[in-house]
C-alpha cells in the first residue's frame, strides 16, 4: 500500500463499486476493536469510510515559525512539547496547558475542561498545533487549538504537505483514520464514474477518482474545494435522480382520476367562504386544480406560513371532489387538529351540500360502525380524521383525493397508507412549517410545491408583538396575562416538558399548572393540555378553553400546530431555548388570530451563542420562511433534513446552505435525464441505473409511496 499521503488509484473492473457496500472489517488493519470504534463514528462499510471526509486540514507546507506569527492570526506551527500542565483553579474547571517550542520561540496551547488532551501528548513529542495566536499573561497562546502528535515515521520532509484531519474517536487516532481511509481508497481502486460525462463536462466538474483522492489527501489546499464540489454534486444528483424516478413512477406512469373543477358544490363553497382568497391562495388553488384535472395522480405539497389560509385551499379541493362524484379524506396528526378542521371546514361543506364525517380513535363503536358504512357505500364524501382513517377496516368506495396535514408528523408508511386507500388517488400534503427551498427540494423533491406567504385580512405586520422577557421581568409578564384576562381575553403558557420526571431543569407543564393555579393566578381559571392525556381529556380541555371556560391554558407543544382560538391573545413560553425557531414561530401563530393584537412573551436562559441568536431572530422576525432559513443555518441540515426516516442517505460533502447552486444544477440535470431516459435503459446509463435502483431499494417504504 502507498503511504496515506501518496494513495493513487489503480484500474479495476466496474464491479469494484460493490466493494463500497462491503463491511469495513474486510479491510486490512480493521480488527474487531477498530471496527467497533468506526461504528461509533457511523462507519460500517468501505463506502462509509471513503465518504468520511476530513473536517479540516493542516497546511504543513506553510507552517510558520512561532516568532513570525502575527498576533490575532491563524497559523500552524511545528515543534516539540516542552511542558504539559493540568490546573484546577476551582471546582468544575480544569485547564490544560501544553507548551510547544521551535527554534524561534514558544507558544502555549490552552484547553478548558478537556483533560484528555493531557493524555495525548508528553514532553519531547513532536507535534503540529493550529489555531489563533494571542498574547495573554505575557505569553503567546492558542485557545482550544487543534493538536496532533506526529508519528516517528513522519520525517520533516514528509511533513511538508497538507495533512487531512478526519474525525476520530476513542481508540482510533486521526493518524490511524488517515491510514484506514487510504486503505479503503486503495482497495476500491479506480471507482467507476457513473455520472454521465456530458453532465460532468457541462458543469465543469473534475473526474471522480481525482476528487476522492484530492479531498482526502490533497497535494495543495487549492485542490480541496473543487474536489468537495464534485462529491457534493454527486450526492445531490443521486438524491434528485431518485426523486425524479419516484415522481415519474407516481405521476407519469400511472392513470389518475380527472376531477371536475367547475361545479355546483365548488361554486356554493366559494360563496360560503367568509373572506376573499388572497393572491397566493388563488395561485395555489389554480396549481392544485391544474393537477386534479389531469388523468394522472397529483403529487403536490402546499407550504404555508402561519395564518396564510391552507385550510381554505384544501376545502375548495374537497368541494371539487364532490363535484366529481368521488371521495376525499383529510388526515391530521392529532384529534385536536382533526376536530378543529371538521369544525372549520364542516360548515363550508354543509353550505356546499357535501356530506362529511369525522373519524378518530375516540369515536364510539356505534358511531364508527355508522361512519364506516357511509364511507364504504360512498354516501360520505369527505372524511376528516386521524390515523383512524387508515385502519384496515376502513374501505372507501372511490377515494380520489388524500390530504395529509402536517405530513412530517406521520411516519412514512402512515402517509402512504391513506393514499393507497384509493387506487389512483391524488395526494396533497400540507405543512404550516415553512421549509427552505433547498430543504424542500432535497427531502420532498418528488412533490410539486405551492407556497402561501400572504396572510388574509388587513392585519398589520405587528399584530403579534414578541418580547424576550429578562430574568427580572416575570412579574410584569404575569401582570400582562392578568390584564388580558381582565379585558376578556385568554392566555397560553407553554412548557417544553410534561412532568418533572422528564427533566429536573425545565418547568414542566403539570407542575407549572398547579403552581400557577395556586400561587400566581389563584383568581383565574387555569387548565392543562398535554400530549400524554387521553384523547377524550385533550378534546375536553381544548373545548373548555375554546368556550371561554378556562382563562389560562398551560400546555406542551400539542398546541403547536393548527389550534385556533381567536380569543387567545397572549402566550408565555418557558425554557424557549429548548425549542427550534420553527416551533417557536408555530407557537406564536396560535395567538392574535382574531381582531385583537397578540403578545408573545419568551422566557429563555440562552447560554450559547446559537441559542442567543435564535432568541434574537424570533424577537425580530415574523416571516416564517426567513426564520426557516435562519434555523437551517444555525442547526444545520443534519437536524432538519429527516432523510434517515425516508431511507435516503444523508449528505457528507454537500451543504444545503452553501451549495444551493449545485443543488439546482443537480436537480435540473437529474430530471432532464429521467425525462429522456425514464428507466435509465441506455447502455451508457447502466452503472447509473444500478446505483439508482440500489438507492430506491434501500429507501424501501419511501419508494413504495409511488
Amino acid at each position: 500500500m502507498s503511504s496515506a499521503g501518496q494513495t493513487r488509484f489503480t484500474a479495476v473492473e466496474p464491479e469494484a463499486i460493490d466493494l463500497w457496500g462491503q463491511p469495513v472489517s474486510t479491510l486490512r488493519y480493521v480488527d474487531t476493536r477498530r471496527a467497533e470504534a468506526l461504528t461509533r463514528l457511523g462507519i460500517e462499510t468501505v463506502g462509509d469510510l471513503a465518504r468520511h471526509y476530513p473536517f479540516r486540514y493542516l497546511d504543513l507546507t506553510t507552517a510558520s515559525a512561532i516568532r513570525d506569527v502575527p498576533l490575532g492570526a491563524d497559523a500552524t506551527v511545528l515543534g516539540t512539547v516542552r511542558d504539559v500542565r493540568v490546573k484546577r483553579p476551582r471546582p468544575r474547571l480544569t485547564i490544560i496547558e501544553v507548551a510547544v517550542a521551535d527554534e524561534t520561540g514558544v507558544v502555549v496551547g490552552v484547553w478548558f475542561n478537556q483533560p484528555y488532551v493531557a493524555q495525548r501528548v508528553k514532553v519531547d513529542d513532536r507535534v503540529a498545533m493550529a489555531g489563533r495566536v494571542e498574547m495573554d499573561f505575557g505569553l503567546r497562546q492558542m485557545k482550544s487549538p487543534f493538536l496532533e502528535r506526529m508519528d516517528a515515521a513522519e520525517s520533516p520532509k514528509e511533513l511538508g504537505r497538507v495533512l487531512p484531519v478526519h474525525r476520530a474517536t476513542e481508540g482510533l487516532s486521526t493518524t490511524w483514520m488517515r491510514k484506514l481511509v487510504a486503505e479503503a481508497l486503495s482497495e476500491v481502486g479506480e471507482l467507476p464514474d457513473s455520472l454521465p460525462s456530458s453532465v460532468r463536462i457541462a458543469r465543469g466538474l473534475p473526474p471522480l477518482r481525482w476528487a476522492l483522492n484530492a479531498i482526502h489527501f490533497p497535494e495543495s489546499t487549492h485542490d480541496v474545494e473543487p474536489a468537495r464540489r464534485r462529491l457534493a454534486y454527486d450526492e445531490f444528483f443521486a438524491l434528485q435522480l431518485a426523486m425524479a424516478t419516484r415522481r415519474h413512477r407516481t405521476v407519469l406512469e400511472r392513470p389518475g382520476h380527472a376531477h371536475k373543477t367547475t361545479g355546483s358544490h365548488l361554486k356554493r363553497m366559494k360563496a360560503a367562504l367568509p373572506f376573499p382568497l388572497t393572491k397566493d391562495q388563488t395561485k395555489a388553488l389554480s396549481e392544485v386544480f391544474a393537477d386534479m384535472k389531469q388523468a394522472r395522480p397529483m403529487n403536490r405539497m402546499l407550504l404555508g406560513d402561519v395564518g396564510t389560509g391552507k385550510t381554505a385551499v384544501a376545502a375548495l379541493a374537497l368541494a371539487a371532489v364532490a363535484d366529481s362524484g368521488s371521495q376525499a379524506a383529510m388526515m391530521a396528526p392529532t384529534e385536536v387538529l382533526a376536530s378543529q378542521y371538521s369544525r372549520a371546514v364542516g360548515p363550508w361543506l354543509d353550505a356546499a351540500g357535501v356530506k362529511w364525517e369525522i373519524l378518530t380513535g375516540s369515536t364510539s363503536a356505534a358511531e364508527r360502525k355508522r361512519i364506516l358504512a357511509g364511507i364504504a357505500d360512498g354516501s360520505v364524501t369527505v372524511a376528516f380524521g386521524t390515523h383512524a382513517l387508515i385502519q384496515p377496516d376502513v374501505d372507501y368506495a372511490t377515494l380520489t383525493l388524500a390530504i395529509v396535514d402536517e405530513q412530517h408528523r406521520f411516519g412514512v408508511q402512515q402517509r402512504l397508507s391513506l393514499r393507497e386507500k384509493g387506487e389512483t388517488a391524488d395526494l396533497l400534503v400540507m405543512t404550516a412549517t415553512p421549509i427552505p427551498r433547498s430543504l424542500a427540494l432535497t427531502a420532498y423533491g418528488d412533490l410539486a410545491t405551492s407556497y402561501l406567504r400572504e396572510r388574509p385580512g388587513a392585519r398589520p405586520a405587528d399584530h403579534v408583538t414578541t418580547r424576550l422577557v429578562p430574568r427580572g421581568g416575570r412579574a410584569e409578564a404575569y401582570d400582562a396575562v392578568r390584564a388580558a384576562v381582565a379585558a376578556g381575553r385568554q392566555a397560553y403558557v407553554v412548557c417544553a416538558l410534561v412532568d418533572e420526571s422528564d427533566s429536573a431543569e425545565a418547568r414542566a407543564a403539570t407542575r407549572e399548572a398547579e403552581r400557577l393555579r395556586t400561587q400566581v393566578f389563584p383568581q383565574l381559571r387555569v387548565g392543562l393540555l398535554t400530549g400524554k392525556m387521553r384523547p377524550a381529556e385533550k378534546i375536553a380541555s381544548m373545548e373548555a378553553f375554546r368556550a371561554g371556560e378556562v382563562d389560562v391554558l398551560v400546555a406542551t407543544t400539542v398546541i403547536e400546530v393548527g389550534v385556533d382560538v381567536p380569543n387567545a391573545t397572549i402566550m408565555l413560553v418557558e425554557d424557549a431555548e429548548r425549542f427550534g425557531l420553527a416551533q417557536l414561530h408555530q407557537l406564536r401563530g396560535r395567538i392574535g388570530r382574531g381582531d385583537h393584537p397578540g403578545e408573545f412573551l419568551v422566557f429563555a436562559d440562552a447560554k450559547t451563542e446559537d441559542s442567543r441568536r435564535r432568541m434574537q431572530a424570533i424577537a425580530t422576525t415574523n416571516d416564517g420562511f426567513a426564520l426557516a432559513e435562519e434555523d437551517l443555518l444555525l442547526r444545520g441540515e443534519g437536524d432538519l433534513l429527516g432523510l434517515r426516516q425516508s431511507g435516503l442517505p444523508g449528505l457528507c460533502a454537500a451543504s444545503l446552505t452553501g451549495d444551493r447552486d449545485l443543488l439546482e444544477f443537480a436537480r435540473a440535470d437529474a430530471f432532464e435525464l429521467i425525462a429522456s431516459d425514464p428507466h435509465l435503459a441506455r447502455p451508457e446509463h447502466a452503472l447509473l441505473a444500478r446505483e439508482n435502483a440500489r438507492l430506491l431499494t434501500d429507501a424501501g417504504e419511501w419508494v413504495r409511496s409511488g
